[in-house]
């Protein structure tokens, strides 16, 4: 009996901690998009992210910005609830109110073991951890080329995977995010 309260206690505590270490991003805004596209954006912990010559490194970054792009269930036939949208085209821009000073990041395919595939990029604010900011992300469909659409999806879908986006969002404080560690 001790012995199974042991294992309980260990799974029950396993799962508070995985709770807290996944409550570790900041939900910045959610919209659902044609065609059945749900997209989450988040403010996240900066992350030790490789190939390290093409990304912010940890130390050099404040946060990591992330957009999860994925299929619903009223996506188009074919579609798979959840499943990743690739080859979308990710800008985020952040606006420290105070000062109007920004910073433009393509947000770029991540993969971890908690979103799976993502876009995402570390980040370094434009002024002090604790300013206000506005973010705003700008999603375009595939560049020209990137992605074939075949008859059925042109007649019944759309020309396009996506038309372009905007979303604006004020008032983002992420103070709390950039003062954490991963590790």
């Amino acid at each position: 009996m001790i012995k199974n309260f042991k294992y309980l206690f260990l799974f029950l505590f396993t799962i508070f901690l995985n709770s807290i270490l996944n409550a570790e991003e900041m939900i910045i805004g959610e919209e659902k998009i044609d065609p059945g596209i749900s997209l989450i954006f988040e403010g996240a912990i900066k992350d030790d992210i490789s190939p390290k010559e093409f990304y912010l490194s940890e130390q050099k970054s404040d946060i990591h910005i992330e957009a999860l792009a994925t299929w619903t269930n009223d996506g188009p036939e074919g579609s798979v609830e959840g499943g990743f949208v690739p080859y979308l085209e990710i800008k985020v821009k952040i606006i420290n109110q105070e000062t109007q000073k920004s910073v433009l990041y393509n947000l770029v395919p991540h993969i971890n073991l908690t979103d799976n595939f993502h876009y995402a990029n570390n980040i370094k604010l434009p002024g002090k951890k604790d300013d206000l900011y506005e973010v705003i992300f700008n999603l375009k469909p595939p560049s020209l080329g990137s992605l074939g659409y075949h008859y059925d999806w042109r007649a019944n879908v759309n020309k396009n995977l996506i038309s372009n986006k905007t979303f604006v969002y004020k008032d983002q404080n992420f103070s709390k995010w950039a003062s954490l560690l991963r590790r």
